[in-house]
């Protein structure tokens, strides 16, 4: 069965009132997890409330009980890798095993100049990914130290303790179209490959690719799991739907234009066969991105009608 998971973008407004009402929300309403963007500021102003990643999810993990969880994606050009390595471990135990550990290598310039992070050029910042991404899963890992030496990080008999709860650690997960470094990486290092605004063609022609990948790597299909972040556009009625299509392109694009670009669209019947298909695609779990973090009624009322 597919998984219907909530997406939040943490730079929008988020702080410990909405987090806390949003996630209470998300769980009694039945969705299968929460998940949310890590960014210091939007690309463009204005600059808004952006809580803390990893100490609101540090806060989840003690404050529910059932949905799992975890960035999308935490970047290593805000944290050391060690560092990523022994939080996700910590909250992970601290929710029973629910947390997913979304990593990335970072995008946004805006918030890398007015922060002082360092975003590097793409191959530079790709690379500092691929060792980042090593580092991780050997410190999850291993039970003995570890020593690795790159360009961007070095380790010397470097250990995590306490060892993670669950065996290997929370699972890593990789998002991404790209065919050449997005899928090779995500066959070599993830446990789950997370695509980002496609539609369902795009992503069984993905999906395969990626199943080829990991018979290269010599890993089972089944060993990584198959998930997409998507917009999601709902109404109550089909004029609300056009208002909504409206304000949000600004009427650059139209209801079929968005759906084509992979947003979900429509009132609840019109969903729900919209992820039919992703779920014939290959989708396994779907996070939806619901932008507005005030409309608990509508996060309700989808709720009701797709799950």
């Amino acid at each position: 069965m597919l998984d219907i998971a909530i997406m939040i973008e943490g730079q929008n407004g988020l702080n410990w009132p909405r987090w806390q009402r949003i996630a209470r929300a998300v769980e009694d309403l039945g969705y299968a997890g929460l998940y949310r963007s890590d960014h210091y500021t939007n690309a463009n102003p204005p600059d808004l409330d952006s809580l803390e990643l990893w100490v609101s999810l540090t806060w989840l993990a003690s404050n529910t009980k059932q949905i799992t969880f975890g960035p999308l994606v935490t970047p290593f050009s805000f944290r050391h890798p060690t560092m990523t390595a022994r939080m996700a471990a910590a909250v992970d135990d601290l929710s029973g095993g629910r947390l997913v550990l979304g990593l990335g290598a970072g995008w946004q310039e805006r918030e890398h100049n007015n922060y002082g992070r360092d975003l590097l050029d793409i191959p530079d910042r790709i690379n500092r990914f691929e060792e980042g991404l090593e580092v991780v899963a050997r410190l999850l890992n291993s039970d003995d130290p570890v020593s690795f030496a790159g360009k961007h990080y070095k380790l010397n008999e470097a250990i995590l303790l306490p060892r993670p709860g669950r065996t290997g650690g929370p699972p890593i997960l990789i998002g991404g179209n790209g065919e050449k470094r997005s899928l090779p990486l995500a066959a070599r290092f993830a446990d789950e490959w997370n695509a980002i605004f496609i539609p369902a063609e795009k992503f069984t022609r993905l999906n395969v690719m990626l199943d080829a990948l990991l018979i290269e790597a010599q890993r089972p299909s089944s060993s990584v799991r198959r998930s997409l972040m998507t917009g999601c556009i709902f109404g109550r009625s089909e004029a609300e739907v056009r208002q909504k299509v409206q304000a949000r392109s600004g009427g650059k694009f139209t209801f079929d234009e968005l759906r084509a670009r992979g947003v979900i669209i429509g009132t609840s019947n019109q969903i729900v066969d919209q992820l039919v298909q992703l779920e014939e695609a290959g989708v396994e779990q779907v996070m939806l991105q619901w932008l507005d973090l005030d409309d608990l009624q509508g996060l309700g009322a989808l709720a009701k009608g797709i799950l």
